[in-house]
């Protein structure tokens, strides 16, 4: 029975980039996961923190040219309620950034990565699944359904929402539904973005428009399931003048491209995300809508925490999962609450509910400070408290001279 130092089980963009990050020290890492999935039409917008973890990797050359910067993220009332939010615009220069972060395209970049992986010699790809999981001795067995059996020392569970991982470690999950299904899309348009993201509040959810290079955006409409699906099946012509109408033509005229697709959108929080010998992250150990672009950068921070502790010589690889568990139980919990408030605000027909939602949205458009407080935290948790240790170091050291 082969050993490893690691076993990293799923190879979406999560898992793919632990197994890189993990073996990036020289440990010997077991990539479990069938081959590669059909195209994914899918963008991801990846924040300042985590396009710096990407560079670490060595990864952003060649990912840069089919990127797009986010420079504004825009947000506009887009419902007809009686309380209607003022516009609020938050720009990377007012936190002294170039960009928020960038718009990646998920195809390309997943391209990127298996060759990576594959190239990659201390990395081991079984194209398989897992079907159960044992212990022997200080080690865990990978009982794999092609009939192989390995051996590792950690397991990362990156296996998504229905994670075997999670299962067999014998943690349970909190799930939630929502009346909602994400239409995703990637359009041309006739006037050029500027780089800029809208994201209109509609009494359906957000209908996100995100950056790509040239005249090109990717979109996420959220609706009710019913009109999702119609809109998907709408011939290409007439869903163009439909995402025109609900963007109240900012960018001219708009064609669709390709083949749209649809999302149910749910929630899931695993009751821990780490035990033992075992790690969650990613999709394995939590989820929820795409809004405010959260998702994969929460699980890159799962990834760069998990490879801090593997790099602590004082943390017994024995209790990792419990280490990792407390580390990023803070983190997890207050985005997937945000994220799950905002939601249910907007599909809130409760007058109070409606007037605390415009009356935030105003005390951003009106305070730069809280503003500035809100980009930073977006961009990196804890950002706001580590620039407000600097600005204060920085009038000290101003006083001492």
């Amino acid at each position: 029975m082969k050993a490893f130092d690691i076993a990293v089980v799923g190879a979406g963009l999560a898992g793919n980039l632990a197994a890189l990050a993990l073996a990036d020290s020289g440990r010997s890492v077991a990539l479990v996961a069938p081959a590669a999935r059909p195209h994914d039409g899918r963008t991801t917008a990846l924040m300042a923190h985590s396009i710096e973890f990407v560079q670490e990797l060595g990864l952003w050359d060649e990912i840069e040219n089919v990127a797009a910067p986010l420079e504004t993220m825009r947000i506009l009332d887009g419902t007809s309620r009686l309380f209607r939010a003022p516009p609020v615009s938050f720009r990377s220069s007012e936190v002294g950034l170039p960009a928020f972060g960038y718009n990646i395209p998920n195809a390309p970049f997943l391209n990127n990565l298996e060759r990576r992986i594959a190239e990659r010699e201390t990395i081991t790809r079984f194209a398989t699944t897992l079907q159960r999981l044992g212990s022997s001795g200080n080690a865990v067995e990978l009982h794999l359904t092609d009939g192989t059996a390995i051996l590792a020392n950690l397991v990362v569970g990156a296996d998504g929402r229905q994670s075997e991982v999670r299962r067999q470690s014998g943690i349970a999950a909190h799930t939630w539904t929502y009346p909602q299904t994400a239409l995703v899309l990637n359009f041309t348009h006739e006037l050029p973005h500027a780089n800029i993201s809208t994201e209109f509040h509609t009494e359906s959810g957000p209908f996100t428009q995100v950056p790509l290079p040239g005249r090109r955006s990717s979109l996420v409409w959220v609706l009710s399931p019913a009109d999702a699906e119609a809109k998907r099946a709408l011939p290409l012509d007439q869903l163009s003048r439909a995402v025109e109408e609900r963007m109240q033509s900012i960018l001219g005229a708009v064609s669709v491209e390709g083949s749209p697709q649809t999302f149910p959108l749910s929630g899931m929080q695993a009751d821990r995300f780490g035990k033992g010998q075992v790690v969650l992250l990613g999709e394995a150990a939590h989820a929820f809508p795409p809004i405010g672009a959260q998702g994969l950068n929460l699980s890159l921070r799962d990834v760069m925490a998990l490879r801090d502790l593997l790099n602590d010589p004082g943390q017994p690889i024995t209790t990792i999962g419990d280490a990792f568990d407390r580390r990023r139980r803070a983190d997890i919990q207050s985005r997937t609450a945000s994220v799950d408030l905002l939601n249910r605000s907007l599909l809130s027909a409760f007058l109070p509910v409606q007037i605390l939602r415009t009356a935030g949205l105003h005390m951003l458009s009106a305070l730069g400070p809280l503003r500035s407080v809100v980009m930073r935290e977006g961009v990196e948790p804890g950002g706001s408290l580590k620039a407000f240790r600097d600005s204060l170091r920085e009038r000290v050291s101003r006083k001492q001279a």
